[in-house]
Parts: structure tokens; sequence; C-alpha cells
């Protein structure tokens, strides 16, 4: 943020008395401008062995796979985010929506939760933002081919979990990559 919303004055980071960190203020006018983590919800809609991917028709990824999600809209709850993500990325109704997994991503203020939800009837249809939207069994899955970490992450959750027939709601954190390599001399 480099203007305030308030009175158009330029913003500077400080810490506002009272707080422990950094927000943009607005020496001008005293607005202090908070940003918190955006909210992504999700779905990994089950039909029969298989789940709905969607290619995305937009950056970024543009041209990979991945489940039906996106931001969550003000007034929403996440149920209804979720299922109208469905419904605009892959043309699917859903059913049976449950809680299943939370990533935090804190690295680019994120978090992403993934619920679990049958296919409603036996249609679907890529939306504005899919290319193409299709059913996968596990050996199908273009796992080479996933827009994010997170969805890759969740898919192998699911198998593993979907071999046990047990599906515990878990919060889980997807760390940078620059964590995930080893150091080197």
């Amino acid at each position: 943020m480099n203007f305030c919303s308030h009175c158009g004055s330029r913003l500077t980071l400080a810490t506002p008395p009272g707080d422990d960190r950094d927000r943009h203020v607005c020496a001008a006018c005293g607005a202090v401008h908070y940003q918190n983590p955006r909210v992504v919800v999700g779905c990994v809609v089950e039909h029969g062995d298989r789940v709905l991917l969607c290619r995305r028709a937009i950056d970024p990824c543009y041209g990979k796979w991945t489940l039906p999600a996106g931001y969550l809209e003000n007034g929403e709850t996440v149920e209804s985010g979720a299922e109208r993500e469905t419904r605009e990325e892959a043309g699917a109704r859903i059913e049976a929506l449950e809680p299943y997994r939370l990533f935090n991503i804190c690295h680019i203020n994120q978090i992403y939760l993934m619920f679990r939800a049958r296919l409603a009837d036996n249609r679907f249809k890529p939306g504005k933002e899919s290319l193409e939207a299709g059913l996968f069994a596990e050996a199908a899955v273009p796992w080479d081919r996933i827009a994010f970490r997170v969805i890759s992450e969740t898919l192998r959750c699911f198998f593993r979990d979907r071999s046990s027939g047990s599906f515990p709601f878990a919060i889980s954190e997807i760390a940078p990559l620059q964590a995930l390599r080893p150091k080197g001399p």
C-alpha cells in the first residue's frame, strides 16, 4: 500500500501504539490499514473412485490442473464459497460438503480451507476460468502438471486417507520452497 484509502496521503510503515508489528499508517489522518491473510476455499469433489479436476484458463499456472478453489468473497460463508467456486470453475453441483484440510501458507499470507464433497449428478463442464474439467482416478492424476503445491498436498492426503477409509480434519503448513531445499556448503 502506498496511499491512504481514507484521505489519499502517503502511508508509512510504523508500529501503532499498543500493536506488536508494523502496519501501513497514515500520518495525515491517523488511519491504520490492516492487511490480513486471504482465505481460499475449495473442494475435493468425489465421484466413485475419481476426483474432479479443472485445467486453469488463467494465470498463475495457466494450463495446469487444480481442484476447484478460489478466494472467499465478503459476506460469504466458507461452505457457500466452496460451492460457488466448484460451480464457477467446473459447472458442477456438489453435496455432502464437509471440512477436510486447512493449510496455513504464511509466506504468501493465505489460508486454504479444503472440503470434501460428492458430485450431485454426472454433469460438469469447464467454467470461464477453466480450459477443461474432468474426473480422474488416482493413477490418472497429472501429478507433474498440478498448479499449486497446496493442491498436490491436498490430493496426496486425500488418496492416503481414502485408502484407510478415514478422513480426519487436519491443519498443515505449506513452507516456502527455499525452506525445503537442503543447505549447501
